[in-house]
């Protein structure tokens, strides 16, 4: 019986898969070595007759048509070995190889196919080491390192090692200047990427390799110089997909969706056919412009081609577009048509769903993206509790709280426990969100930004102002929003010194050159303290404004009564050439109507109309019927209000108070009735006016009917101006009981504006005793008043009861009344 000596350990490991990689690898560089080598299982077999011939030859050299081989103790050449690991990125076979090769000792001969197995597996320490070592003069290897730190992200490395490289003497050959590229764009190394563009046209590369000519093309683009990346696509001699995608890809990223479309277009004519990469980028292109028309086009060509069926990130990016462009119904029915998705397919559904608002919807998605078994990581998590504080679902939103916690998430993801944080907030529990702050392992500007901001919106602005400082404290720096919300809480409380302290602050940080939003929250912080000299001083002073800024210091001077300022703000604006938006103009026709500027305010009339203004804003609508009305043009008003394309009730009460303040009563009540047939409730201020109209017309029974209604009808409560006026109402028409009445069912009677109005009523009326008692309750509410007082003497002065007159006086003198 043959009895064969037992193998090593790295022997047997190395048998093992050799035997492996011949039976799986199917690469033609192994292949052709099996073949040229007639290397097979009958050569791990150890024979001694083998090992013998092969002690002869020195163990390690294989000859075979006229090549010298470095092998292994099975005659296997290490070469091969080397290339099959690389190629399966089965780093520990190779750990095994080089084991064997540096037991044998020949690392040195070995080091250049060592160090491309290390590369290419992934072990770039180990092969820069090897190749430093041993002062490679090989491009292989260096190329296999410079790409591998390209494709894991560490593109100074690869950069480091190219010149490295070419230090040693090395020339680099196309695939080292394609993956150095891959570098530069990763870095936005602009000026490398150029020197070596050079380089590659001094050597003739460019027109003989399409990889190299979009690598280049990749790199511009990534590095944001799209005409040049467009340049170089021109010029190559041949293009393909891949040259096209390179340059979409660079206009999506840099949100120039118009331009990537067109390219698209020149692409077609180029006779080159989309893939998925060129679709899904021109998805994103069709979301970043909301153009759905254009987007459901390419979503039928990819129907076409059938290209669902081979990706999911295809799917996924059509449900993005649509929900981006607001189609939410088409974004789920392609979601749910789709035949595979993933956690990202679902994360666009509901990151849309929520970025307009609909946070039930987004739950829905949520429970459903669940029953199919998808486990929500830390992004659906963050979406999710935005959805629950705007469904106001705190309970749901306190679910996910616990689940994050059971997930030992917030560890390693502050992005969570800052959504955590601002959900709390916006629900108005601040305690919880404060609480919440204070457990987090970590937090940061942002953290601290949502409880601030939480506090602000629930008018709670001492207490931002003290998480401000707070933040401060624990040696966090504040960032623009930080600063924008303190100014806020400033402005809201008056408290300018405070403002000034951090206008300083932000002063010294350089923040005002480079953040217009923080130079709106200066100029607002001022005018909200009454110190618009300031807020126009530090408007002038910003290095650069935007129309925001100049809406601010104008609404401040209209709110401040200053019309003209107002007037010469937005005339310095347009100087600047900055254009009015719908908020500037609604200002500045408050401010034109507030000094019956109305040949200016025709002028802004046009100028909305020229741009297209008026059609879809109602506000602005609505400015321009109260800077009619204010001026006196109440037929301009009405003619606005009827070609407004949307009217509310603040179109028809501002045109019913003009018409019931001039004394135009009849067009008030007209207009209240076309108010109604529009389908239009009135509020408190039309009621008011409508009364009033009735009480000037003799409306009696139409007053009343209204003013009954209010509660019933409109859901509208009753306050003083409603009860005084129903009674001046009654009190007119000489109905005083039922005057007396209501103000007997009335919550409190403790009003001086209530008893004149029945007083005044009484005297009309010539009904002394219940004006007598008028007079005494009017008196015990305010006896400082004169107008009671000289009422009631009027009244028996009338009556011829001139006794009774001087006591009134009397009385008046001895109450001091002014």
């Amino acid at each position: 019986m043959h009895i064969t000596s037992p193998r090593p350990a790295v022997e047997q490991k190395l048998f093992m898969m050799v035997a492996q990689l011949k039976q799986q690898i199917s690469s033609p560089d192994l292949n052709q070595y099996f073949t040229e080598h007639s290397v097979s299982i009958s050569y791990f077999k150890y024979s001694s007759r083998q090992s013998e011939r092969h002690k002869k030859r020195g163990n390690l050299i294989s000859e075979n048509n006229g090549k010298t081989l470095v092998c292994n103790d099975n005659g296997v050449p290490f070469v091969s070995l080397l290339s099959a690991c690389a190629k399966k990125k089965d780093l520990q076979s190779g750990i095994l190889v080089h084991d064997d090769i540096v037991k044998k000792g020949l690392l040195e001969i070995l080091s250049d196919g060592l160090a491309t197995m290390f590369a290419k597996c992934g072990e770039v320490s180990k092969a820069k080491e090897l190749l430093e070592l041993h002062g490679c003069k090989n491009v292989v290897p260096w190329t296999a390192l410079i790409a591998e730190y390209s494709r894991q992200g560490k593109a100074y490395n690869a950069l480091y090692c190219f010149e490295q490289m070419r230090l040693l003497g090395v020339p680099p050959d196309t695939v080292s200047f394609a993956s150095v590229l891959r570098a530069c764009g990763i870095l936005k190394a602009l000026q490398n990427g150029e020197e070596i563009h050079n380089e590659i046209a001094r050597q003739g590369l460019l027109g003989c390799d399409i990889v190299l000519g979009n690598a280049l093309i990749d790199m511009y683009a990534k590095c944001g110089v799209l005409e040049k990346a467009q340049q170089v696509l021109q010029e190559l001699p041949v293009r393909n997909v891949v040259s096209w995608n390179c340059l979409i890809t660079g206009y999506v990223q840099l949100e120039q969706g118009r331009q990537a479309l067109l390219c698209y277009d020149d692409m077609l004519r180029d006779g080159i056919p989309p893939d998925v990469v060129t679709f899904t980028c021109l998805l994103k292109a069709c979301s970043y412009l909301k153009e759905i028309d254009k987007g459901e086009k390419i979503h039928s060509e990819i129907d076409r081609l059938h290209l669902l069926r081979k990706s999911v990130m295809l799917g996924t990016a059509l449900v993005d577009m649509y929900a981006k462009c607001g189609a939410l119904a088409k974004a789920n029915s392609v979601l749910l048509g789709l035949p595979s998705r993933n956690v990202v397919t679902w994360n666009a559904l509901i990151t849309g769903y929520v970025q307009y608002g609909h946070g039930k919807e987004a739950m829905i998605c949520f429970k459903e993206m669940q029953q199919e078994g998808f486990e929500p990581g830390p992004v659906t998590l963050n979406c999710i509790l935005k959805a629950c504080h705007l469904a106001e679902d705190l309970d749901k939103g306190m679910q996910i709280h616990q689940q994050i916690i059971k997930q030992g998430l917030l560890r390693n993801n502050p992005m969570l426990g800052n959504a955590l944080v601002d959900m709390y907030a916006k629900c108005s529990v601040l305690s919880k969100a404060h609480q919440v702050l204070e457990e987090l392992p970590s937090r940061d500007v942002v953290t601290w930004n949502a409880l601030v901001e939480g506090f602000i919106q629930q008018g709670q602005n001492e207490q931002a102002l003290k998480c401000f400082y707070q933040m401060q404290l624990e040696g966090i720096s504040s960032d623009a929003v930080s600063f924008a919300s303190a100014l806020k809480a400033c402005g809201m409380l008056g408290a300018m010194a405070k403002g000034e302290e951090i206008h300083e602050k932000i002063t010294n940080n350089g923040l005002l050159a480079s953040d217009c939003m923080l130079g709106n929250a200066l100029v607002d912080m001022y005018v909200k303290c009454d110190a618009l000299s300031k807020a126009q001083q530090v408007l002038e002073e910003l290095p650069s404004r935007n129309v925001i800024t100049w809406s601010t210091l104008i609404a401040g001077f209209v709110e401040a009564g200053e019309g003209e300022e107002a007037l010469k703000c937005f005339q310095q604006m347009q100087n600047e050439g900055l254009s009015p938006d719908a908020v500037t103009f609604a200002c500045i026709l408050k401010a034109c109507g507030s000094i019956g500027a109305i040949d200016k305010g025709e002028q802004i009339h046009y100028e909305i109309t020229k741009n297209g203004l008026l059609g879809s804003n109602v506000i602005l609508g609505n400015a321009l019927i109260d800077m009619y009305v204010k001026c006196g043009a109440l037929s301009k008003a009405h003619k606005v209000l009827m070609e407004l394309c949307s009217r509310n009730v603040v179109s028809w009460s501002s045109l019913i108070a003009g018409y019931a303040q001039r004394g135009e009563y009849e067009q008030a009540i007209d207009c209240f009735n076309q108010m109604q047939q529009d389908n239009i409730y009135p509020d408190a201020i039309t009621i008011s006016c409508v009364l009033s109209a009735c009480r000037h017309l003799g409306l009696v029974e139409e007053g009343h009917k209204l003013f009954e209604n209010m509660s019933t009808k409109y859901g509208i409560r009753q306050d003083l101006d409603h009860y005084t006026s129903i009674i001046d109402l009654f009190g007119h028409a000489g109905r005083l009981d039922q005057a007396v009445r209501v103000i007997q069912k009335m919550p409190s009677q403790d009003h001086y504006a209530v008893w004149m109005a029945l007083l005044g009523g009484c005297q009309k009326w010539s009904d002394l005793k219940l004006g007598r008692w008028a007079f005494e309750k009017a008196v015990q509410v305010d006896r400082h008043i004169t107008s009671a007082y000289t009422l009631m003497a009027n009244m028996y002065a009338t009556a011829g009861m001139q006794h009774n007159a001087k006591e009134i006086e009397a009385l008046k003198i001895a109450n001091e009344a002014l």
